[in-house]
């Protein structure tokens, strides 16, 4: 088991990075993800048939000890994919909590493979799984985004656990033995229920929307062929990857201009807002001065881009979040203001 577990987390690892794609709507994407259901959920199914003695052929027997491998590699990969497709689609500064959820379940489906013959925790964490790819599954087939189809989504992870469990009860009554069934519920409820407190408080990244690039600039300008020639100031290589708090000089008068591409699957089209807020330094609270809203459609690699401007901008700190029309957080572009007699050297961009 020392060998063949890192094994299978070293598989796991391959596969995601040749066949999962950066796009949560492509047939490749949620063709390996739905292998991964379908591996564990065999694997719990054989482990439960052979330890109760259903399944008694030598070489099924002697299989045994390798199927927790197995579930341990389909749950990885499912682990893995969604910390890189959640990580993703929105700013880790409201979603860190479902990030590091994803990121410690990777870590601890590595450490205890063995815990996979335990039959409460089989359910627990496949039910995990299921809920985390149906919230961006279901958007994706049914082009539509939204509390609906999160609770959709709920609903169904239900309806399919509920059908898992009554078959399993069905063939291997033995399991209903020690008050199995009442914990099974008691988990699936815990789980159900933690869901929706990350969705509705935020924390719960909104695929399959994702933020692909975005960024304060001095001109905005859309050109004949679709792509968009921006006018930046230069910022030192560091601050390319540390730029927190960049200082944007303004002079008086000249409108600033915030950019952003989101991505959208295939066929679903929405609103995207920009929120601009000002934070008062007497209160030390943000205070949103305007929100703009435009739609996207989905379908490009790169993202649907679109901007907005505001003219009548004072001194100090400003942030610009990128929200879905419910609300939910796809990034955030901050930056602060400081008056000037004329502009810095701009750099060209063109995206």
């Amino acid at each position: 088991m020392r060998y063949v577990s890192p094994l299978s987390l070293v598989a796991g690892f391959i596969l995601d990075t040749l066949f999962l794609a950066r796009r949560v709507d492509l047939f490749l994407t949620n063709a390996l993800l739905s292998s991964y259901l379908l591996i564990s959920a065999l694997a719990i199914l054989l482990i439960n048939l052979i330890q109760a003695g259903r399944l008694r052929h030598p070489l099924v027997v002697r299989a045994l000890p390798l199927l927790p491998v197995v579930a341990q590699f389909a749950f990885g990969g499912l682990f893995s994919a969604y910390l890189s497709l959640y990580s993703r689609s929105a700013s880790v500064a409201v979603s860190w909590i479902f990030i590091v959820a994803l990121a410690a379940l990777i870590l601890l489906n590595e450490r205890f493979a063995h815990f996979y013959q335990r039959f409460f925790v089989q359910v627990s964490l496949y039910f995990t799984v299921l809920f985390s790819f149906l919230i961006f599954f279901l958007p994706v087939i049914f082009h539509a985004i939204g509390p609906f189809m999160f609770l959709g989504s709920g609903a169904l992870a239900l309806a399919i656990i509920a059908v898992m469990l009554a078959l399993l009860f069905r063939f291997l009554p033995e399991l209903l033995v020690e008050g199995r069934l009442r914990r099974c519920i008691l988990a699936i409820g815990s789980i159900y229920l933690a869901f929706n407190i990350l969705y509705f408080t935020g924390a719960i990244p909104p695929l399959p929307l994702a933020l692909k690039d975005a960024g304060v600039y001095h001109s905005v300008e859309r050109e004949a062929n679709g792509t968009y020639t921006l006018l930046g100031e230069a910022l030192p290589w560091y601050e390319k990857f540390l730029n927190y708090q960049p200082r944007y000089h303004h002079v008086p008068g000249e409108p600033v201009y915030v950019w952003s591409a989101v991505f959208a699957p295939s066929g679903l089209s929405t609103d995207i807002l920009h929120r601009w807020q000002w934070l008062d330094p007497a209160t030390g609270t943000w205070k949103t001065e305007s929100t703009i809203r435009f739609p996207i459609y989905g379908g490009g690699d790169h993202g649907y881009r679109g901007y907005s401007e505001k003219s009548a901008v004072r001194e100090g700190r400003w942030r610009v979040d990128v929200i879905t029309p419910y609300g939910q957080l796809l990034g955030r572009i901050s930056f602060t203001i400081v008056n000037a007699a004329s502009n810095p050297p701009l750099i060209e961009y063109s995206k």
